[in-house]
C-alpha cells in the first residue's frame, strides 16, 4: 500500500495541540458540550487562535476525525511488519486490522455512544476525507495485485468501493451480532473470508 508516513515536522503541527485539547473535551464531555471556547481553554491559547483556525465547531470535528482516522489507518496499514506487496492475504490482513483498530478507537467510540448523529453524514449522504484517503488506498493495492495476477479483474475502483461498504457494517454493528453463540473473533474471521473471496482471481 502507499506509504503514510510523515517526517516530524509534517506530524507535529500547532494546529494539533489544538486539535488534542478538542478530542479531550469530546471524550470528557461530548460533541453538544464542547464549544471553540472550551476548546481554547484546553489548549491555553485565545479564542481567536482557534477562531483563526476553524470558523466553528463542525469545521474543527472534521479535522480532528480526519486525523484521528487517518492516523488508524497509518497504525495498522502501514506498519513496519506490513510491506508493499500486491499479495491477496496480506491486503485482506490489512483491511480487517483496520476494522478491529476503528472499532476500539477510544474517540470512535465515545462518539458512536454519545454522538451518533455525527458519523451519519459519512453513511448517508457524502464520503469524508478519510474514507477517500482509505479508498485510494484500497485502490491502489487492487490495482498493483492485479497486475501481479493476485486480484481479479474488473474495475478497482468500484471494487475498493464494494470492499469499504462491507467493511462498514464491521465497524458500526459488528457488537450487535455479539453473543454466546458468535464471537468477535468469528465475525472478523468471515470478513477476511468475504474480501478474500470478492477479490478472488
Amino acid at each position: 500500500m502507499a506509504s503514510l508516513r510523515h517526517n516530524e515536522s509534517e506530524q507535529r503541527e500547532p494546529a494539533d495541540a489544538y486539535l488534542d485539547a478538542a478530542r479531550a473535551c469530546l471524550l470528557d464531555v461530548g460533541w453538544r458540550r464542547t464549544t471553540l471556547t472550551e476548546v481554547a481553554r484546553r489548549a491555553g491559547v485565545s479564542r481567536m487562535t482557534i477562531y483563526r483556525t476553524w470558523a466553528d465547531m463542525p469545521t474543527l470535528l472534521g479535522d480532528l476525525m480526519t486525523r484521528e482516522w487517518t492516523a488508524v489507518v497509518a497504525g495498522t496499514a502501514d506498519s513496519p511488519d506490513s510491506p508493499d506487496s500486491p499479495d491477496t492475504t496480506d491486503l485482506v490482513g490489512r483491511m480487517v486490522a483496520v476494522v478491529r483498530a476503528l472499532r476500539v478507537n477510544e474517540l470512535f467510540v465515545r462518539i458512536l455512544e454519545v454522538d451518533p448523529e455525527l458519523v451519519l453524514p459519512y453513511l448517508l449522504a457524502r464520503r469524508g476525507r478519510s474514507q477517500e484517503l482509505v479508498l485510494g488506498i484500497a485502490e491502489a493495492a487492487i490495482r498493483a495485485g492485479q497486475q501481479a495476477g493476485e486480484v481479479r479483474a474488473g474495475n478497482p475502483t468500484a471494487i475498493a468501493r464494494a470492499l469499504v461498504l462491507a467493511a462498514h457494517g464491521f465497524v458500526l454493528s459488528a457488537h450487535t451480532m455479539v453473543d454466546d453463540r458468535v464471537t468477535e473473533a468469528e465475525l472478523d474471521a468471515e470478513l477476511a473470508l468475504v474480501l478474500t473471496r470478492v477479490l478472488a482471481p
